[in-house]
């Protein structure tokens, strides 16, 4: 078995028994090396790309949305943004944007910046969104980069907002040193008491202690190992507090950008701004951030935008 098909792209959901205590388990195998096959990142970002791509995926498994999860980090760093969204039919995408200022890209490929949030995205804010169409209400939490890791910015929305106590591991690896690329994201939540009725405030305490203690255990190889199996490498974890394994969900890299959206888009210009936006040999070039897929625009294409 191959490096790169021994980690398939897949949600695991699970319960800890003997605790109120929900979880998923985020893999990315082909799926974040496709991502990073369509952009010439870094090894540091193309790692930071990972990051964020299981973190959306563990927590967009853990809500009941029918739309679009979407999870944005902006600062002033060398990366200047970084954004990953999964539809509730398991389509993910994502992409970073490093500076175009002098330095920038150095500064983000230094090995030193590695997993630093302050060294990449700098200073700014981490967004949530729930988008589930125009009919109805978009949500949205933000919260302030503050932590040396994207794991910490992430416990620090969680430590300010009004969700269930939960706690997040994440790890990636680009593929560096002739490796498959993999992504890993290992989260757990508190459930509300009325789970289970009889057990005292403060036994319900411990085991949720006790739930974070185990899987702070796993060390980020551990979890991007494709030699562990994702039930192996949760059953270690758990297995003595009794742990119960649910169907997976797959998740797969798809875009959804088309030259219909994209025309749309370009019919918001005036004329002159889109006179500006055309290439030397005339023709008007836009490039998805996500895909890398170029579509092209004559001077016929764009009258029939602008006569629309």
């Amino acid at each position: 078995m191959s490096d790169r098909a021994g980690f398939p792209d897949l949600v695991q959901p699970f319960r800890i028994e003997n605790a109120n205590v929900r979880g998923r388990l985020v893999r990315l195998g082909p799926a974040y090396a496709e991502a990073l096959d369509r952009h010439d990142y870094p090894e540091t970002v193309g790692e930071l790309l990972g990051e964020t791509l299981a973190m959306s995926a563990a927590l967009a498994a853990s809500l009941k949305y029918d739309g679009i999860f979407t999870l944005q980090a902006q600062g002033n760093g060398p990366v200047g943004m970084i954004v990953a969204d999964v539809t509730s039919e398991g389509h993910l995408r994502a992409y970073a944007r490093i500076s175009e200022d002098d330095g920038a890209y150095e500064a983000a490929a230094d090995p030193a910046a590695r997993g630093s949030v302050p060294r990449l995205i700098g200073s700014g804010h981490l967004a949530f969104t729930v988008d589930q169409g125009p009919d109805t209400d978009r949500y949205q939490g933000i919260t302030p980069l503050e932590g040396a890791t994207l794991t910490d910015c992430a416990h620090t929305y969680f430590r300010q907002s009004e969700q269930l106590d939960t706690a997040i591991m994440i790890g990636a690896h680009a593929g560096g040193n002739g490796g498959a690329p993999r992504a890993s994201a290992l989260m757990i939540q508190r459930l509300p008491g009325d789970r289970l009725p009889d057990l005292p405030d403060e036994e319900a305490e411990e085991r949720w202690r006790r739930s974070v203690i185990l899987m702070s255990s796993l060390t980020t190889d551990e979890m991007l190992n494709p030699s562990l199996h994702h039930r192996d490498l949760l059953f270690r974890l758990f297995h003595e507090d009794g742990v119960r394994v649910y169907e997976t969900r797959p998740l797969e890299l798809r875009c959804r950008c088309s030259r219909e959206k994209v025309a749309s888009v370009l019919a918001r210009f005036r004329p002159d701004e889109l006179g500006d936006m055309r290439a030397e040999d005339g023709r008007l070039v836009a490039t998805c951030e996500f895909c890398r897929t170029d579509y092209f625009f004559d001077d016929e294409d764009l009258a029939e935008l602008q006569s629309a």
